[in-house]
C-alpha cells in the first residue's frame, strides 16, 4: 500500500506502508480509533515518522496535525527510531527507594545516554518508566529487543554495567 496519490503528494513522500494496510482496512474507518492506529504502527515499524502520521491522515481522514497532536500527548508514542536493545528502566516507587537513581546513572556512564536518548551505534536507547510491575526486584530494569524481553532486578551499578556490556558482547559491539 502506497500513497493514494502515488507521488508523495499526501506528504508521504511516496513511502510503501503496506504492512500497515490490514490496520487501515479494519480502523480507519471506525470512529475513536486512532490511538489503536498509532499502536499497531508503532508496532510494525517501532516509531511514528512524520511520512507515516502524513498516511495515517491521508487514510482515515484525521489531519496530520491532530494525530502529531495525539503521538506527542501520550508518552507512549516515539517520534524517533529506537536502538535495536530498548532499556526500560524502573521509576516506581519501590525502585526508587532502592536506587533506581543510582542505576539510571550507571546505565549513562556505560552507554553515554541519558533517558530517551539512543546511543550513536544504535543498539541501545535508554526510557525511564513509571513502574515494571516487579516491585520485589528493585531496582529493575527490562531490555526489550528482537529476542524478547528481559528483566534484570536486584540492580547494582556494577550489575547493571555487566548485563549491558554482555548484550554488547552478544550483538558483536564488544570483543
Amino acid at each position: 500500500m502506497t500513497c493514494k496519490s502515488g507521488n508523495g503528494d499526501c506528504g508521504c513522500n511516496g513511502a510503501d506502508f503496506i504492512e500497515l494496510a490490514p490496520v487501515l482496512e479494519k480502523y480507519a474507518k471506525t470512529p475513536g480509533s486512532l490511538i489503536t492506529i498509532l499502536q499497531k504502527t508503532q508496532d510494525i515499524y517501532g516509531y511514528l515518522s512524520m511520512d507515516a502520521i502524513n498516511f495515517i491522515s491521508e487514510n482515515t481522514g484525521i489531519k496530520p496535525a491532530k494525530i502529531y497532536g495525539v503521538a506527542t500527548f501520550y508518552t507512549q508514542f516515539r517520534l524517533k527510531p529506537i536502538g535495536k536493545n530498548l532499556i526500560m528502566l524502573c521509576k516506581g516507587t519501590a525502585c526508587h527507594v532502592n536506587g533506581a537513581n543510582m542505576i539510571e546513572e550507571a546505565v549513562s556512564e556505560e552507554l553515554s545516554i541519558k533517558d530517551g536518548e539512543t546511543t550513536e551505534d544504535g543498539l541501545f536507547t535508554l526510557n525511564n518508566v513509571a513502574c515494571l510491575g516487579c516491585c520485589s526486584l528493585a531496582p529493575v530494569m527490562m531490555v526489550k529487543n528482537a529476542e524478547g524481553d528481559e528483566t534484570f532486578g536486584n540492580l547494582t551499578k556494577e550489575s547493571v554495567k555487566e548485563a549491558l556490556r554482555e548484550i554488547k558482547r552478544k550483538e558483536g559491539a564488544v570483543k
